[in-house]
């Protein structure tokens, strides 16, 4: 008799267990994606969000497209439950500042040399299986982030 089982291993979707993440940014200044801003992608495992899991392991990350897409985050490793996106917005937003020098009136002073938000990080818990959309609604004074699709 021949046994006709398979494993479950061998049939299992392997998407079933990792999480996915993609995101870009809209800077609503303008009414337009942000291009070129860097992001960075972070993941740990382990359960509390506060150091109880393990340590932020480093994965990589890309650049904004003329989208504002960033479409070369890697994969997340299996067994990871949260995720950190950091966005390098500043070299963005002194870049907008400057090119937009000679509305002067328009552009409001932080008090403080840079972008009144040089970077943002944001930490998101995951499930293996979903796919996880962050998009980052932008600009030089604010910004708002939530799950998309």
């Amino acid at each position: 008799m021949t046994d006709m089982s398979t494993d479950a291993t061998e049939t299992a979707d392997p998407t079933a267990f990792v999480a996915s993440v993609s995101t870009h940014i809209l800077d609503t200044s303008v009414g337009r994606p942000a291009a070129g801003v860097a992001v960075r992608l972070a993941a740990r495992s382990g359960q509390g969000a506060y150091g109880q899991g393990g340590a932020w392991r480093a994965l990589g990350g890309g650049a904004t497209d003329a989208d504002g897409r960033c479409k070369d985050l890697p994969a997340l490793p299996e067994g990871t439950t949260h995720v950190r996106l950091d966005f390098e917005v500043e070299p963005y937003l002194e870049k907008k500042q400057a090119d937009a020098q000679q509305d002067a009136p328009a552009n409001r002073d932080s008090g403080a040399a840079g972008a009144f938000f040089p970077e943002v990080a944001v930490t998101f818990a995951v499930v293996p299986g979903e796919h996880y959309h962050v998009p980052l609604l932008l600009n030089p004074f604010g910004y708002s982030v939530y799950r998309g699709s």
